[in-house]
């Protein structure tokens, strides 16, 4: 299994640094028309920030690990059958480029870059990188997840405090599941104390790795919003898992990811969902 040390991490995080710099804050609040291309839906939308950061932190990535598959969402958009290749892919690295492109394209502040490393079928580093603040979230396993501000400052990352199901909030995108699910969840959403969607991963997991919501519930599994989010995640002390009970894999594509502050909590949310 491949081992990222504190040097591989900290150019991957200048890498990121240097890739929103140049590609994505110089478009924000600049997005045209002309830049933003429908994909899957219409608001399922690519611009030339993802475009020129994917290609950016492809050819970063291809230099640190020259034998790594490099799964990039815009690539995947072109090429789905490059996902397939994942499962079997002895090192991979996964990029979204610009997370909460839709906020991105309308003016909306809530956007972030993720990568995630995966070796042998797990995440061995993941990074999410907020341009606008110029701040990150890492973790790798065993050694907790942090807080890295633009300054370098370090701050250790912790779930969530458990509570009652009724004083827990959370996030739950009901839009994003089918309309039986939906019927299904509406009312028992109702169930907590408050629930919401942000339409960008990187800041939900941002708000349960640091404790500010408790819980999350992912309707859609690419790789590219969640494996490195789960890992931070995890690491901050916090317990995932699939609906179905399985445990989370980076190279799933179906499922209903839950995410919680402990054991207990993602047990006592499943069954308010159920």
């Amino acid at each position: 299994m491949t081992i990222i040390s504190d040097t591989v991490l900290r150019s991957l995080m200048g890498d990121m640094r240097q890739a929103g710099e140049a590609e994505v804050l110089p478009r924000f609040l600049g997005v045209t028309a002309d830049g933003i291309r429908a994909k899957t839906a219409p608001d399922d939308i690519v611009t030339d920030a993802d475009l020129g950061a994917e290609r950016r932190l492809s050819a970063a990535l291809s230099a640190h690990f020259p034998e790594a598959l490099i799964v990039g969402e815009e690539a995947v958009s072109a090429d789905p059958a490059l996902l397939d290749r994942l499962v079997d892919a002895e090192v991979a690295a996964i990029i979204d480029p610009v997370d909460g492109t839709w906020n991105f394209a309308h003016g909306v502040p809530l956007f972030g870059m993720i990568v995630a490393i995966v070796s042998g079928g797990k995440t061995v580093a993941g990074l999410i990188h907020y341009p606008l603040t110029g701040d990150f979230l890492v973790a790798r396993p065993g050694q907790g997840a942090w807080h890295v501000a633009r300054d370098g400052t370090r701050t250790r990352l912790a779930v969530a405090t458990p509570v009652p199901v009724s004083e827990m909030s959370g996030f739950v995108p009901l839009h994003m599941f089918s309309a039986e699910e939906q019927a299904a969840f509406a009312p028992r959403v109702l169930r907590f104390g408050r629930t919401t969607t942000w339409r960008c991963s990187a800041f939900e997991y941002r708000m349960v790795a640091t404790g500010a919501m408790s819980f999350s519930l992912n309707a859609d599994m690419k790789p590219w919003d969640h494996a490195a989010g789960e890992l931070i995640h995890r690491e901050a002390g916090g317990h995932s898992g699939l609906l179905s009970g399985e445990t989370y894999r980076p190279a799933m594509t179906q499922g209903r990811l839950l995410l919680a502050p402990d054991a207990a909590s993602w047990e006592a949310i499943r069954a308010s969902l159920s």
